[in-house]
């Protein structure tokens, strides 16, 4: 059972880099929306919202049909799938609301990932009542955030990806998690793109140590 544990934990340590790194991949990158700035935009946004979260069930569901090993394959492809769809998804909701120019990395992790791990991105973006403050964060901050939220996701697929070894229910509880995650991003987006939104910018420019910090930082991740 110790070993079982083990085992575990070391395929936690392994994916969570890894994942964190897909993460920034998406997040550095705002999709561009087509969406107009809607008279009624929580009606709207509702109706992107649906579409969204039948897609994303119907992808979950193809990717996780491989069974056995194959299936262990098709984790991370699934992933990237459902956050392609979900950064297009937030950008979308935020064009409804008139504030594309708001959506930067920081909103674009929170809308994403809140109800992943709340209290990883509070350290990015702090809701008090209706109002929404976020923190522009440097490139090292901004890592050790998606961090903890790839050792989260990846604690979460390694009991996921034994369902890959049940063909059909497998893929319908893949379908049904990943309906049920975009129409959570859906409803994180539109509290925050309704509500007042307050950017405070990153903290006075790093010199001496804190920079060689920062340098030190940025290796360590990219080994």
């Amino acid at each position: 059972m110790q070993d079982r544990r083990f085992s575990k934990r070391k395929a936690q340590l392994k994916a969570g880099p890894r994942i964190a790194e897909a993460i920034l991949d998406f997040v550095g990158h705002t999709p561009v929306s087509t969406e107009l700035e809607a008279r009624k935009p929580e009606l709207r946004a509702r109706a992107i919202a649906a579409t969204a979260a039948r897609r994303a069930a119907v992808t979950s569901s193809g990717l996780s049909l491989p069974p056995g090993p194959l299936g262990w394959l098709t984790l991370l492809p699934e992933l990237r799938s459902l956050w392609q769809l979900q950064t297009q998804l937030v950008a979308d909701i935020a064009a409804c609301y008139g504030k594309t120019a708001e959506l930067g990395r920081e909103e674009m992790i929170y809308c994403l990932f809140r109800h992943t791990d709340a209290q990883a991105v509070r350290d990015l973006v702090a809701q008090i009542g209706q109002r929404f403050v976020v923190q522009r964060a440097s490139r090292p901050q901004v890592q050790a955030v998606v961090l903890k939220i790839g050792m989260h996701i990846a604690q979460r697929l390694i009991g996921k990806g034994i369902s890959r070894w049940i063909p059909v229910f497998g893929a319908l509880g893949a379908g049904a998690y990943a309906y049920y995650d975009t129409a959570q991003v859906a409803d994180t987006a539109i509290e925050f793109f309704a509500g007042v939104i307050d950017v405070e910018a990153e903290d006075a420019t790093v010199v001496g140590d804190d920079a060689d910090r920062d340098v030190d930082d940025e290796r360590r991740w990219q080994r």
